[in-house]
């Protein structure tokens, strides 16, 4: 029996390393014809069959069964070089996830109202936020950590000592830097799997054809002037907006969608409050975790709207009030007649 196996192990060696194209093949041929001689009565010997083959019937049977597992081995190790090899030369699809990607994002994936389908959206969008200050802070730490394929930031200034209080997206350390980078900075430590884009300027008439490079637009600047500006711009673009404000303990929020048959923020607001009626959070002051809640809420419209998950504030202005922990949703309509985004329906 040791003779045998021996031979049949010198034979899937020599057969592996010599025979052509399927090795395997030939040895079971072989094995196979092996047993049927020394089955046959047709095999004369003076000592019988198994003088003459090596061993009996039985013998070479079980021989052959021993083998099966070392010959299926390594013929399946071989395989799954091959396989291996294969995937390392094929090039990666465009845009394709990235193995590390699916893992960072599976808690994503694990939602019925995401998916898969829902990440891959989020990977194909692009999103363009107009302040990296307090509401932008956490707005775009999340669009980040969420997969949002295409981010840009505008926003003219730079990071200073009093802005640490409430906009977590910059440090200590970066005090002076353009606020674009600094945030650029943290999203991409954040996830490196993304496309950033810095615009350090103001939003002014001429960023119309900015906003027509992004799919969503996030506004959570705290000068009515750019509020107004920033809707007027997304209109003219057909881009959806959701837009955030906050002061000392209160917040709203609501998507402006005026293309899909919402309202527009001027609808809502069509005349402008009269000077010093809406203090800015450096006259009046802010709660330091408001633009987290209301910012973090930016993020979340954003993801529903890309994804199509649940229900997105189209039409309906929520409003919170962190010191009584009380928020409330009223609904709103497109106005007749308004001048921005009339022309529009």
């Amino acid at each position: 029996m040791i003779g045998i196996l021996g031979f049949l192990v010198l034979a899937v060696a020599v057969g592996g390393r010599y025979l052509p194209a399927r090795p395997g093949m030939a040895l079971a041929v072989f094995w196979w014809a092996i047993l049927v001689l020394a089955h046959s009565p047709l095999v004369a010997h003076p000592n019988g069959a198994a003088a003459l083959l090596g061993g009996n019937f039985t013998a070479w049977l079980l021989a052959g069964m021993l083998a099966v597992p070392v010959i299926g081995y390594r013929f399946g190790l071989q395989a799954l070089r091959r396989k291996i090899a294969a995937k390392t030369l094929a090039p990666a699809r465009p845009g394709a996830f990235q193995p590390v990607e699916l893992e960072r994002y599976a808690r994503h994936i694990m939602l019925r109202e995401i998916g898969g389908q829902g990440q891959r959206k989020l990977k194909d969008a692009s999103v363009l936020v107009v302040g990296a200050g307090g509401l932008g802070s956490p707005a775009l730490l999340y669009l980040a950590a969420s997969g949002v394929g295409r981010i840009g930031v505008i926003d003219p200034d730079v990071v200073e000592n009093s802005n640490l209080q409430r906009q977590i997206i910059h440090t200590d350390g970066r005090i002076g830097m353009p606020k674009v980078h600094s945030a650029v900075a943290a999203m991409a430590a954040l996830n490196p799997f993304l496309d950033l884009r810095a615009y350090a300027r103001r939003v002014d008439a001429e960023a119309g054809g900015l906003f027509a490079d992004y799919d969503l637009i996030l506004d959570g600047t705290d000068n009515l002037d750019t509020r107004y500006l920033v809707n007027r711009l997304a209109v003219a673009a057909g881009k959806p907006l959701i837009a955030a404000a906050i002061t000392q303990w209160e917040g709203q929020i609501s998507l402006y969608d005026p293309a899909q048959g919402g309202p527009c923020f001027e609808c809502i607001f069509p005349n402008r409050p009269a000077p010093g009626m809406v203090p800015t959070c450096a006259e009046a002051g802010v709660a330091a975790p408001l633009p987290g809640v209301l910012g973090a809420m930016m993020a979340m419209e954003a993801v529903k709207y890309v994804t199509g998950a649940g229900q997105n504030l189209r039409g309906r202005l929520m409003i919170y009030d962190g010191l009584y922990t009380e928020a409330r949703v009223i609904g709103t309509k497109p106005r007749e007649g308004c001048k921005v985004c009339g022309a529009s329906r």
